[in-house]
């Protein structure tokens, strides 16, 4: 039988907020990830994502002469 851990649970080892493992188990991010009653539970086995895709990226500044 698998072991799952709470988003709160990985979020602790991944050292990364609770909301951002949410926010990658619902972009799939997360294998074996399962949304039950509301709770994000993932294999305590899981590989954390090696780059966050960011929402806002800094736009690159124009050279003035």
């Amino acid at each position: 039988m698998k072991e799952y851990l709470t988003a709160k649970q990985i979020s602790e080892l991944w050292n990364v907020t609770d909301r951002q493992i949410q926010i990658l188990c619902k972009a799939s991010r997360i294998e074996g990830a399962e949304r039950i009653g509301g709770i994000w539970l993932i294999p305590e086995n899981a590989v954390k994502p090696t780059k966050f895709k960011a929402k806002n990226k800094p736009k690159e500044q124009k050279e003035t002469i």
